[in-house]
């Protein structure tokens, strides 16, 4: 089953979620902010996917933070921020099983349906 990770009033995740339901598609929805976030998970996407895919700073709560902070943000520091603040996270977050997959362009939804369809 797809898993889809964000917040559920943010554009891109109602796209999203509009987008694999006209597919046919199930999915299961997981909010950060209803439902949390383990760290463990969060580590793992760290890892596998890199930090610079899944800050989120183009949002208010990254340009909020002092300047000195982001200078000296360390990988652990970031997760503690990312669990701290959720919406610094980049939305949505899929879950294929097999992938990980960060965004919702429109490369990104056609490379999600050439991973789903091929």
């Amino acid at each position: 089953m797809i898993k889809i990770y964000g917040i559920k009033n943010c554009d891109t995740i109602k796209k999203a979620r509009a987008w694999l339901t006209e597919k046919g598609l199930e999915y299961q929805f997981h909010d950060f902010r209803k439902d949390g976030l383990e760290r463990s998970l969060l580590e793992n996407w760290v890892q596998e996917l890199g930090l610079e895919i899944l800050l989120n700073k183009r949002g208010t709560t990254w340009r909020r933070l002092p300047e000195d902070q982001k200078d000296t943000l360390t990988a652990q520091g970031a997760i503690d921020l990312l669990l701290e603040h959720p919406a610094m996270i980049k939305r949505p977050v899929f879950d294929f099983g097999d992938i990980r997959r960060v965004g919702f362009s429109r490369k990104d939804q056609e490379e999600i349906a050439n991973h789903l369809f091929s």
